[in-house]
């Protein structure tokens, strides 16, 4: 229909745009209530939407950086765990080889056993103390590369904690290539020259252990303070967006309240100004 197909009088024109501008307004008005929030689109206020669509963009990169330092943090703890039981198995190690330093002769070759086993145990859980096939244990060229948020990072090496990562030989009751012979050097003394060999490692072994675990702790709580901080800047990140979009649901009701009076009170008017037209009828 063309604008010239039909003719409205002046006070039905007005009252009929004043009736389309309540119509628009009760649509973004209930748009708001909807949506709970005043800038929806670049339309409704450029400004404050790109500045709380970059606010927002920031606070969902820091939640992928934080969900990442979670990960990093397991990975870390694997580790550590890894490290407190090498560090008993290591002591009770060291027991045993302490035990042969006044063992009789016929009791060397138990303690062998048991000292060799324990340095089983000591690699297996260095192999074992992985998250998601991230081992900081057992290798020093594994490193693990942590998204700490605003392109900064942190790089945890790892370390070699297996047995022969830690340079503890094995025991022997006799000669073995590779191991330390604690066997008698007569028929009732045993070898206490060797036996402090493996002690020596077994001390030098716990004082790695130590520093590896003081390195892990330090970069542990580093990944935990910047987990933080991410966690808290999130919170400010997105506050600010929602300061600058949301709107306020007690005013726009009443604004709805509002707007539909004025609606009932415009199709009224209108109605009054087709009365002027309809009067015509009458002379007929």
């Amino acid at each position: 229909m063309s604008l010239s197909d039909i003719s409205l009088t002046a006070g039905m024109r007005a009252n009929l745009l004043n009736l389309q501008s309540t119509v628009n307004l009760l649509n973004r008005t209930q748009t708001r209530l909807s949506t709970g929030k005043k800038v929806n689109t670049p339309i409704d206020d450029p400004l404050n939407y790109f500045t709380a669509k970059s606010l927002t963009d920031r606070a969902s990169d820091l939640s992928t950086s934080k969900d990442n330092m979670s990960e990093a943090i397991q990975t870390i703890s694997a580790a550590n765990n890894g490290i407190t039981a090498i560090n008993a198995l290591v002591s009770a190690a060291k027991g045993v080889a302490t035990s042969a330093l006044s063992a009789s002769t016929s009791d060397l070759t138990s303690l062998v056993t048991q000292y060799n086993g324990i340095l089983t145990q000591i690699t297996y859980a260095a192999n074992n103390s992985f998250y998601k096939g991230t081992n900081l244990a057992n290798d020093k060229t594994h490193t693990l590369t942590v998204d700490l948020g605003d392109s900064s990072q942190l790089v945890v090496t790892g370390f070699d904690l297996t047995a022969t990562g830690l340079a503890i030989s094995t025991a022997s009751n006799g000669t073995a290539t590779g191991s330390y012979n604690w066997g008698a050097v007569s028929d009732t003394t045993p070898n206490a020259a060797n036996i402090q060999l493996s002690i020596g490692q077994l001390d030098s072994a716990l004082s790695t252990l130590r520093v590896d675990s003081q390195g892990l702790s330090s970069n542990s709580n580093i990944v935990t303070i910047r987990q933080d901080f991410a966690k808290n800047m999130i919170s400010t990140l997105q506050t600010g967006a929602d300061n600058l979009t949301l709107a306020d649901m007690n005013e726009e009701g009443a604004n709805m309240l509002m707007l539909q009076t004025r609606q009932a009170l415009g199709i009224s008017a209108l109605s009054l100004s087709a009365q002027a037209a309809q009067s015509v009828l009458k002379l007929f």
